[in-house]
Protein backbone atom coordinates (compact mmCIF):
# COMPACT_ATOMS: atom_id res chain seq x y z
CA UNK A 1 0.00 0.00 0.00
CA UNK A 2 3.03 2.25 -0.07
CA UNK A 3 2.08 3.75 -3.43
CA UNK A 4 -1.46 4.43 -2.39
CA UNK A 5 -0.82 6.09 0.92
CA UNK A 6 2.65 7.47 0.62
CA UNK A 7 4.08 10.87 -0.24
CA UNK A 8 1.03 12.01 -2.17
CA UNK A 9 -1.35 11.66 0.70
CA UNK A 10 1.31 12.99 3.01
CA UNK A 11 0.64 16.41 1.48
CA UNK A 12 -2.86 16.33 2.92
CA UNK A 13 -3.18 18.53 5.95
CA UNK A 14 -2.51 16.61 9.14
CA UNK A 15 -4.71 17.88 11.92
CA UNK A 16 -5.95 16.18 15.06
CA UNK A 17 -9.51 17.23 15.90
CA UNK A 18 -9.59 19.40 19.02
CA UNK A 19 -12.05 17.09 20.76
CA UNK A 20 -10.35 13.82 19.82
CA UNK A 21 -8.68 13.14 23.19
CA UNK A 22 -11.83 14.07 25.13
CA UNK A 23 -14.02 11.92 22.88
CA UNK A 24 -11.58 9.03 23.15
CA UNK A 25 -11.60 9.18 26.95
CA UNK A 26 -15.39 9.44 27.12
CA UNK A 27 -15.79 6.52 24.71
CA UNK A 28 -13.42 4.35 26.73
CA UNK A 29 -15.31 5.19 29.93
CA UNK A 30 -18.62 4.39 28.22
CA UNK A 31 -17.10 1.16 26.90
CA UNK A 32 -16.10 0.15 30.42
CA UNK A 33 -19.63 0.90 31.69
CA UNK A 34 -21.08 -1.20 28.86
CA UNK A 35 -18.87 -4.12 29.85
CA UNK A 36 -20.03 -3.85 33.47
CA UNK A 37 -23.67 -3.64 32.39
CA UNK A 38 -23.29 -6.64 30.08
CA UNK A 39 -21.86 -8.71 32.91
CA UNK A 40 -24.35 -7.59 35.54
CA UNK A 41 -27.70 -7.38 33.74
CA UNK A 42 -29.80 -9.96 31.98
CA UNK A 43 -32.67 -12.32 32.61
CA UNK A 44 -31.00 -12.94 35.99
CA UNK A 45 -29.62 -9.65 37.43
CA UNK A 46 -26.59 -10.18 39.65
CA UNK A 47 -25.55 -8.60 42.91
CA UNK A 48 -22.09 -7.09 43.27
CA UNK A 49 -20.63 -9.95 45.33
CA UNK A 50 -21.98 -12.51 42.85
CA UNK A 51 -20.32 -10.61 40.03
CA UNK A 52 -17.01 -10.53 41.91
CA UNK A 53 -17.19 -14.25 42.67
CA UNK A 54 -17.68 -15.09 39.02
CA UNK A 55 -14.90 -12.78 37.86
CA UNK A 56 -12.17 -13.32 40.42
CA UNK A 57 -12.88 -16.52 42.38
CA UNK A 58 -12.33 -19.52 40.17
CA UNK A 59 -12.91 -21.85 43.13
CA UNK A 60 -16.55 -20.75 43.33
CA UNK A 61 -18.81 -23.03 41.28
CA UNK A 62 -22.19 -21.53 42.04
CA UNK A 63 -25.00 -20.96 39.56
CA UNK A 64 -24.48 -17.19 39.53
CA UNK A 65 -20.71 -17.52 39.11
CA UNK A 66 -21.24 -19.67 36.03
CA UNK A 67 -23.68 -17.09 34.66
CA UNK A 68 -20.98 -14.44 34.98
CA UNK A 69 -18.42 -16.63 33.18
CA UNK A 70 -20.84 -17.25 30.35
CA UNK A 71 -21.50 -13.53 30.10
CA UNK A 72 -17.77 -12.83 29.84
CA UNK A 73 -17.49 -14.66 26.53
CA UNK A 74 -20.72 -13.07 25.34
CA UNK A 75 -19.46 -9.59 26.24
CA UNK A 76 -16.09 -10.10 24.55
CA UNK A 77 -17.81 -11.42 21.44
CA UNK A 78 -20.21 -8.47 21.41
CA UNK A 79 -17.36 -5.98 21.64
CA UNK A 80 -15.41 -7.65 18.83
CA UNK A 81 -18.43 -7.95 16.54
CA UNK A 82 -19.39 -4.31 17.13
CA UNK A 83 -15.84 -3.16 16.35
CA UNK A 84 -15.77 -5.22 13.15
CA UNK A 85 -19.13 -3.92 11.93
CA UNK A 86 -18.23 -0.31 12.80
CA UNK A 87 -15.02 -0.41 10.76
CA UNK A 88 -16.72 -2.33 7.94
CA UNK A 89 -19.37 0.38 7.67
CA UNK A 90 -16.76 3.16 7.61
CA UNK A 91 -14.79 1.39 4.88
CA UNK A 92 -17.85 0.71 2.72
CA UNK A 93 -19.03 4.29 3.00
CA UNK A 94 -15.59 5.52 1.99
CA UNK A 95 -15.09 3.12 -0.91
CA UNK A 96 -18.52 3.78 -2.41
CA UNK A 97 -18.60 7.46 -1.33
CA UNK A 98 -22.09 6.66 -0.12
CA UNK A 99 -23.16 8.12 3.27
CA UNK A 100 -25.78 5.41 3.80
CA UNK A 101 -23.67 2.39 2.87
CA UNK A 102 -23.80 -0.44 5.40
CA UNK A 103 -23.30 -4.21 5.08
CA UNK A 104 -27.00 -4.84 5.71
CA UNK A 105 -28.22 -2.08 3.38
CA UNK A 106 -25.99 -3.16 0.48
CA UNK A 107 -27.10 -6.78 0.71
CA UNK A 108 -23.76 -8.15 1.90
CA UNK A 109 -25.28 -9.73 5.00
CA UNK A 110 -27.93 -11.48 2.91
CA UNK A 111 -25.28 -12.86 0.57
CA UNK A 112 -23.49 -14.37 3.54
CA UNK A 113 -26.79 -15.77 4.78
CA UNK A 114 -27.52 -17.48 1.47
CA UNK A 115 -24.16 -19.23 1.39
CA UNK A 116 -24.50 -20.33 5.00
CA UNK A 117 -27.98 -21.78 4.45
CA UNK A 118 -26.72 -23.55 1.32
CA UNK A 119 -23.90 -25.01 3.38
CA UNK A 120 -26.33 -26.25 6.03
CA UNK A 121 -28.74 -27.69 3.44
CA UNK A 122 -26.36 -29.28 0.95
CA UNK A 123 -23.08 -29.89 2.79
CA UNK A 124 -24.28 -30.33 6.40
CA UNK A 125 -21.86 -27.75 7.80
CA UNK A 126 -22.03 -27.08 11.52
CA UNK A 127 -18.74 -25.54 12.72
CA UNK A 128 -17.74 -21.89 13.09
CA UNK A 129 -14.78 -22.34 10.74
CA UNK A 130 -17.05 -23.67 7.99
CA UNK A 131 -19.56 -20.88 8.54
CA UNK A 132 -16.87 -18.22 8.21
CA UNK A 133 -15.48 -19.34 4.86
CA UNK A 134 -18.91 -19.71 3.30
CA UNK A 135 -20.08 -16.37 4.69
CA UNK A 136 -16.96 -14.62 3.36
CA UNK A 137 -17.52 -16.08 -0.11
CA UNK A 138 -21.18 -15.02 -0.08
CA UNK A 139 -20.33 -11.52 1.17
CA UNK A 140 -17.65 -10.97 -1.47
CA UNK A 141 -19.74 -12.19 -4.39
CA UNK A 142 -22.74 -10.12 -3.30
CA UNK A 143 -20.64 -6.98 -2.80
CA UNK A 144 -19.19 -7.27 -6.32
CA UNK A 145 -22.63 -7.94 -7.79
CA UNK A 146 -24.33 -5.00 -6.03
CA UNK A 147 -21.54 -2.58 -6.94
CA UNK A 148 -21.66 -3.79 -10.55
CA UNK A 149 -25.41 -3.31 -10.81
CA UNK A 150 -25.24 0.04 -9.02
CA UNK A 151 -22.55 1.27 -11.41
CA UNK A 152 -24.62 0.72 -14.56
CA UNK A 153 -26.19 3.58 -16.42
CA UNK A 154 -25.55 7.31 -16.41
CA UNK A 155 -23.61 8.73 -13.51
CA UNK A 156 -21.96 5.53 -12.35
CA UNK A 157 -22.34 4.21 -8.80
CA UNK A 158 -24.46 6.88 -7.12
CA UNK A 159 -25.58 6.41 -3.50
CA UNK A 160 -29.24 5.95 -4.39
CA UNK A 161 -28.49 3.41 -7.14
CA UNK A 162 -26.29 1.38 -4.81
CA UNK A 163 -28.96 1.31 -2.10
CA UNK A 164 -31.63 0.29 -4.61
CA UNK A 165 -29.34 -2.41 -6.03
CA UNK A 166 -28.67 -3.65 -2.50
CA UNK A 167 -32.36 -3.69 -1.62
CA UNK A 168 -33.29 -5.58 -4.78
CA UNK A 169 -30.48 -8.05 -4.30
CA UNK A 170 -31.44 -8.62 -0.67
CA UNK A 171 -35.05 -9.33 -1.68
CA UNK A 172 -33.96 -11.81 -4.35
CA UNK A 173 -31.52 -13.58 -2.05
CA UNK A 174 -34.12 -13.69 0.72
CA UNK A 175 -36.50 -15.47 -1.65
CA UNK A 176 -33.79 -18.00 -2.51
CA UNK A 177 -33.13 -18.64 1.17
CA UNK A 178 -36.82 -19.25 1.80
CA UNK A 179 -37.05 -21.58 -1.21
CA UNK A 180 -34.14 -23.64 0.12
CA UNK A 181 -35.46 -23.82 3.69
CA UNK A 182 -39.15 -24.56 3.17
CA UNK A 183 -38.78 -28.20 2.06
CA UNK A 184 -36.04 -28.83 4.64
CA UNK A 185 -37.36 -28.38 8.16
CA UNK A 186 -34.05 -29.33 9.75
CA UNK A 187 -32.37 -26.45 7.90
CA UNK A 188 -35.05 -24.04 9.07
CA UNK A 189 -34.59 -25.12 12.69
CA UNK A 190 -30.82 -24.60 12.53
CA UNK A 191 -30.93 -21.41 10.50
CA UNK A 192 -33.76 -19.40 12.05
CA UNK A 193 -31.92 -18.57 15.30
CA UNK A 194 -28.79 -17.57 13.39
CA UNK A 195 -30.75 -15.46 10.91
CA UNK A 196 -32.12 -13.06 13.53
CA UNK A 197 -28.64 -11.93 14.59
CA UNK A 198 -27.45 -12.67 18.10
CA UNK A 199 -24.32 -12.75 20.25
CA UNK A 200 -25.96 -15.05 22.79
CA UNK A 201 -24.33 -18.20 21.45
CA UNK A 202 -20.80 -16.87 21.90
CA UNK A 203 -18.11 -19.36 22.80
CA UNK A 204 -14.36 -19.05 23.30
CA UNK A 205 -13.71 -21.42 20.40
CA UNK A 206 -15.84 -19.25 18.11
CA UNK A 207 -14.06 -16.12 19.31
CA UNK A 208 -10.72 -17.79 18.60
CA UNK A 209 -11.86 -18.53 15.05
CA UNK A 210 -13.10 -14.97 14.58
CA UNK A 211 -10.13 -13.00 15.97
CA UNK A 212 -7.62 -13.59 13.11
CA UNK A 213 -10.12 -12.29 10.53
CA UNK A 214 -10.89 -9.32 12.78
CA UNK A 215 -7.23 -8.40 13.22
CA UNK A 216 -6.46 -8.59 9.51
CA UNK A 217 -9.50 -6.50 8.60
CA UNK A 218 -8.81 -3.87 11.26
CA UNK A 219 -5.13 -3.63 10.32
CA UNK A 220 -5.95 -3.07 6.65
CA UNK A 221 -8.61 -0.51 7.57
CA UNK A 222 -6.20 1.49 9.73
CA UNK A 223 -3.44 1.37 7.08
CA UNK A 224 -5.60 2.59 4.18
CA UNK A 225 -7.27 5.41 6.14
CA UNK A 226 -4.90 8.19 4.93
CA UNK A 227 -5.34 7.14 1.29
CA UNK A 228 -9.11 6.99 1.72
CA UNK A 229 -8.99 10.63 2.83
CA UNK A 230 -7.49 11.46 -0.56
CA UNK A 231 -10.12 9.33 -2.32
CA UNK A 232 -12.83 11.42 -0.66
CA UNK A 233 -11.56 14.42 -2.66
CA UNK A 234 -12.41 12.67 -5.93
CA UNK A 235 -10.64 10.15 -8.14
CA UNK A 236 -8.79 12.77 -10.19
CA UNK A 237 -7.45 14.57 -7.14
CA UNK A 238 -6.54 11.28 -5.44
CA UNK A 239 -4.65 10.14 -8.55
CA UNK A 240 -2.80 13.44 -8.61
CA UNK A 241 -1.75 12.81 -5.01
CA UNK A 242 -0.26 9.45 -5.96
CA UNK A 243 -3.14 7.17 -4.96
CA UNK A 244 -3.91 4.12 -7.08
CA UNK A 245 -7.65 4.40 -6.75
CA UNK A 246 -8.56 1.01 -8.21
CA UNK A 247 -6.12 -0.86 -6.00
CA UNK A 248 -7.16 1.16 -2.95
CA UNK A 249 -10.87 0.47 -3.48
CA UNK A 250 -10.22 -3.24 -3.89
CA UNK A 251 -8.12 -3.53 -0.73
CA UNK A 252 -10.46 -1.40 1.40
CA UNK A 253 -13.53 -3.26 0.13
CA UNK A 254 -11.79 -6.56 0.81
CA UNK A 255 -11.20 -5.51 4.42
CA UNK A 256 -14.84 -4.43 4.77
CA UNK A 257 -16.13 -7.73 3.38
CA UNK A 258 -13.72 -9.69 5.59
CA UNK A 259 -14.97 -7.96 8.73
CA UNK A 260 -18.63 -8.15 7.78
CA UNK A 261 -18.51 -11.74 6.51
CA UNK A 262 -16.69 -13.13 9.54
CA UNK A 263 -19.09 -11.35 11.91
CA UNK A 264 -22.15 -12.50 10.01
CA UNK A 265 -20.90 -16.10 9.98
CA UNK A 266 -20.84 -16.33 13.77
CA UNK A 267 -23.40 -13.76 14.97
CA UNK A 268 -25.86 -13.71 12.09
CA UNK A 269 -26.82 -10.70 9.95
CA UNK A 270 -26.79 -7.86 12.49
CA UNK A 271 -27.67 -4.63 10.71
CA UNK A 272 -27.15 -0.88 11.05
CA UNK A 273 -24.14 -0.95 13.43
CA UNK A 274 -21.79 0.30 10.69
CA UNK A 275 -24.20 3.05 9.74
CA UNK A 276 -24.88 4.25 13.29
CA UNK A 277 -21.34 4.17 14.64
CA UNK A 278 -19.74 5.88 11.66
CA UNK A 279 -22.28 8.70 11.50
CA UNK A 280 -22.04 9.37 15.22
CA UNK A 281 -18.26 9.64 15.01
CA UNK A 282 -18.32 11.81 11.88
CA UNK A 283 -20.82 14.12 13.54
CA UNK A 284 -18.50 14.58 16.51
CA UNK A 285 -14.99 14.45 14.99
CA UNK A 286 -15.44 15.33 11.34
CA UNK A 287 -14.63 13.35 8.17
CA UNK A 288 -10.93 12.49 8.69
CA UNK A 289 -10.82 8.70 8.31
CA UNK A 290 -7.61 8.39 10.31
CA UNK A 291 -9.82 9.10 13.32
CA UNK A 292 -13.20 7.95 12.02
CA UNK A 293 -12.10 4.34 11.38
CA UNK A 294 -10.55 3.57 14.80
CA UNK A 295 -13.23 5.48 16.67
CA UNK A 296 -15.95 3.69 14.66
CA UNK A 297 -14.54 0.45 16.05
CA UNK A 298 -15.03 1.69 19.61
CA UNK A 299 -18.43 3.22 18.84
CA UNK A 300 -19.58 0.01 17.14
CA UNK A 301 -18.54 -2.04 20.16
CA UNK A 302 -20.45 0.33 22.46
CA UNK A 303 -23.62 0.40 20.36
CA UNK A 304 -23.80 -3.37 19.87
CA UNK A 305 -23.15 -4.07 23.56
CA UNK A 306 -25.79 -1.54 24.63
CA UNK A 307 -28.25 -3.11 22.19
CA UNK A 308 -27.48 -6.58 23.55
CA UNK A 309 -28.02 -5.47 27.16
CA UNK A 310 -31.18 -3.62 26.14
CA UNK A 311 -32.54 -6.73 24.43
CA UNK A 312 -31.97 -8.77 27.58
CA UNK A 313 -33.75 -6.21 29.77
CA UNK A 314 -36.66 -5.60 27.38
CA UNK A 315 -37.28 -9.31 26.85
CA UNK A 316 -36.81 -10.37 30.47
CA UNK A 317 -37.20 -13.09 31.68
CA UNK A 318 -36.19 -14.18 28.17
CA UNK A 319 -34.34 -11.89 25.78
CA UNK A 320 -34.87 -9.95 22.56
CA UNK A 321 -32.21 -10.76 19.98
CA UNK A 322 -29.73 -7.97 19.34
CA UNK A 323 -30.43 -7.99 15.60
CA UNK A 324 -34.04 -6.98 16.31
CA UNK A 325 -32.93 -4.16 18.63
CA UNK A 326 -30.42 -2.71 16.16
CA UNK A 327 -32.98 -2.86 13.34
CA UNK A 328 -35.55 -1.06 15.51
CA UNK A 329 -33.03 1.70 16.30
CA UNK A 330 -31.28 1.81 12.95
CA UNK A 331 -34.23 2.01 10.56
CA UNK A 332 -35.36 5.51 11.68
CA UNK A 333 -31.73 6.69 11.65
CA UNK A 334 -31.34 5.43 8.09
CA UNK A 335 -34.44 7.36 7.00
CA UNK A 336 -33.15 10.56 8.62
CA UNK A 337 -29.67 10.19 7.09
CA UNK A 338 -31.12 9.43 3.66
CA UNK A 339 -33.35 12.50 3.82
CA UNK A 340 -30.49 14.78 4.88
CA UNK A 341 -27.83 13.39 2.56
CA UNK A 342 -27.16 15.28 -0.65
CA UNK A 343 -27.20 12.45 -3.17
CA UNK A 344 -27.13 12.56 -6.92
CA UNK A 345 -30.31 11.85 -8.83
CA UNK A 346 -30.81 8.60 -10.73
Amino acid sequence: MSNSSGTGTGRLKSHVPNRFVLVMVLCLVLLALCVCASLAFGSRPLRFHELMDGLFRQDVDSYTANIVRKRISRTVFSLLCGAALGVSGALMQSVTRNPIADPSILGVNMGASLFVVCGIAFWSISTANQYIWLALAGSAITAVFVFGIGSMGRGGATPIKLVLAGAATSAALGSLITAIMIPRSYVMDQFRFWQVGSVGSASWSGIGTFVPFLLVGLLIGFLVAPALNALALGDDTATGLGVRTGKLRFIAALAGVLLCGATTALAGPIGFIGLLSTHVIRLILGPDLRFVIPMSAIAGAIILTIADVGGRLIGSPGELEVGVVTAFIGAPILIIVAMRSKVRSL
